[in-house]
């Protein structure tokens, strides 16, 4: 399970730590692609596995299948983990999530997300302000 958040620096070569206690659940290598509100998603390989099998279920048919499919695996990657628990992300991703100096990595149960620290205070502000309201919406979820 992966849960918490930490706050670290990326370096000018697209290098970030990866939290010690993010490390053992995420394994040597895993995935990391586009995600949802303006972050980046990581997922452990059997996480991934698990996520790729539901999305070959979207149907083809559908535009919105075929483009959010595109836009999620056209940003993956495999990051592995050096000598002293860094990964090295792609530009690209780097963009899409304007990730700058400090950037903040949760733990969101089977993967982790990747913020610039702006977007995390905002988002997490935003929530924080609302948890209430929101959890009473999480009742239409069975919660």
């Amino acid at each position: 399970m992966l849960m918490g958040e930490f706050q670290h620096n990326i370096d000018a070569k697209g290098r970030l730590i990866v939290p010690s206690k993010f490390r053992e659940s995420l394994g040597e290598s895993f995935i990391v692609t586009r995600g949802l509100d303006g972050c980046l998603f990581g997922y452990p390989q059997e996480a991934w596995s698990e996520l790729e099998e539901k999305l070959k279920q979207l149907p083809l048919a559908k535009k919105e299948s075929r483009q959010f499919t595109r836009f999620f695996y056209s940003g993956a990657v495999e990051c592995s983990l050096d000598k002293q628990g860094r990964i090295n992300l792609p530009k690209t991703l780097i963009d899409y999530a304007k990730l700058e100096k400090s950037c903040y990595l949760i733990g969101v149960s089977e993967r982790i997300e990747i913020w610039s620290e702006d977007r995390w205070k905002e988002v997490s502000a935003s929530a924080g302000a609302s948890f209430e309201e929101l959890a009473e919406d999480m009742i239409d979820f069975g919660f």
